[in-house]
């Protein structure tokens, strides 16, 4: 039986056929792998596995371009095993049927395979589920490839049969370096000045494909002397920042914000708020999730949080983009600085585990109002204290069930107008004791 998706050098293009600079320069071994050293060192997990000659199912989470498929080639190489790659978004049960059919066939003539599925949180759970039998018997070795987050992307049952390995987007140190294996192969330095080579490297934004792209047209320009960063970026358009609205990043940028904001840092703050806006995030929804850091992080610390988001939101509405962006960048400005509390959001969830432990119990009946001769009959109202007609308008009565403790929900803290709600807290419960006492 052919193998359609084994990507041998035999159904490659011919010898003498152009290839992409990033064809070229892909790595002939592991140690040639550029910027994961943590995953292939020695006491990295591939490390271990590859020289205790034990290798598992693995699935490589990370950005696009960071040598997810060839670090997979490689570990074929290294294990002896049948190299075969699909794409999760061109690949069919049909196709699939093929795969495992043609993998079974080479492992009865005693060689075993390595499928790669590249974009793996593509196939539904029932495609999933189709791998599993024949990781259990040994028919495949699956290593798969995504951009998503794997806890929330693969099923549980392909994951607990897998081991989930962080591939890291490449800083500038490794991207120099792809630079100069670039020049090497090419022959002859980049026509850029010191400053403008540190200008390609940033548009690349941590891909190495995309940078030895990159370093493909720059090479191919003809210049009477080196660009500078001006006339670079006049020539090249920057590369779009990684970001998915629907994706994990999306939710990853989205907390790195909450996180500044609830840290008092108006500067990264603002700066994460940019990047979501950079990356064509819908400005409501930033100001819906400000409202919600005012409401859970700030709260009565200083009420006025809130006000302000909302404010926000409505010159948002009115003015549109950029001028109501501004609006929306002082809200973030305001809740960075603001007093924090999350004393209202503890008591809410307090409160909500005490009503459902304790769900059926009435009130007491003095707070029951008795419309009908029946219900005051039944003491509904009696003994209740008109908390106005008491001495400083307090009561102190119970309003708790009567089969409960009175509960102590929330808790102010020592900052910003909460200061003044704790002090009348403590009033009102010193004087509560004092009327149930007395």
């Amino acid at each position: 039986m052919s193998d359609l998706f084994d990507q041998s050098p035999a159904t490659g293009p011919a010898r003498d056929a152009p290839r992409p600079l990033a064809d070229r320069l892909r790595p002939k071994a592991l140690d040639e792998v550029i910027g994961q050293q943590h995953v292939l060192g020695p006491e990295g997990p591939l490390g271990v596995m590859l020289a205790s000659g034990s290798l598992s199912s693995l699935v490589f989470w990370g950005p696009p371009g960071v040598g997810k498929t060839t670090i997979a080639r490689l570990l074929a190489d290294e294990t002896d095993l049948a190299f075969v790659q699909i794409s999760a978004i061109f690949t069919g049960v049909p196709e699939l049927r093929k795969v495992f059919e043609a993998a079974k066939i080479r492992r009865s003539n005693g060689q075993g395979t390595l499928l790669f599925v590249d974009e793996i949180h593509r196939f539904n759970k029932a495609q999933q589920d189709g791998f599993l039998p024949h990781m259990e018997d040994g028919t495949i070795l699956l290593v798969g490839a995504t951009t998503e987050n794997p806890s929330f992307e693969l099923n549980a049952a392909l994951l607990s049969r897998s081991q989930v390995l962080v591939l890291q987007r490449l800083d500038l140190v490794h991207l120099e370096l792809l630079v100069q294996r670039a020049e090497k192969e090419l022959g002859r330095a980049l026509p850029l000045t010191g400053h403008a080579r540190e200008t390609l490297l940033e548009m690349a934004d941590g891909d190495g494909r995309a940078l030895l792209n990159l370093v493909e047209q720059v090479a191919a320009w003809k210049v009477d002397k080196p660009l500078d960063p001006d006339a670079l970026s006049t020539r090249l358009m920057k590369r779009a920042a990684k970001y998915d609205k629907s994706g994990d990043e999306h939710y990853n940028l989205i907390s790195a914000l909450h996180k500044s904001v609830r840290g008092s840092d108006p500067d990264a703050a603002l700066y994460w708020y940019a990047r979501m806006l950079e990356g064509g995030e819908d400005p409501r929804f930033l100001a819906r999730r400000l409202t919600r850091m005012a409401v859970e992080d700030i709260a009565l610390a200083d009420p006025q949080a809130q006000t302000i988001c909302l404010h926000a939101w409505e010159t948002y509405e009115r003015l549109g983009s950029p001028e109501g962006e501004l609006a929306l960048a002082q809200a973030v400005i305001y809740l960075a600085l603001a007093p924090k509390s999350n004393a209202g959001y503890a008591a809410y969830k307090a409160a909500r585990a005490a009503a459902k432990k304790t769900g059926s119990e009435p009130p007491p009946k003095h707070i029951l109002n008795a419309p009908t001769k029946l219900m005051a009959e039944q003491g509904y109202g009696e003994g209740y204290a008109y908390d106005h007609n008491a001495e400083d308008g307090f009561s102190g009565q119970n309003y708790f069930p009567e089969t409960m403790k009175h509960g102590v929900y929330y808790t102010p803290v020592e900052r910003g107008y909460e200061r003044e709600l704790k002090r009348r807290v403590d009033y009102f419960a010193k004087l509560r004791a004092k009327r149930q006492g007395g």
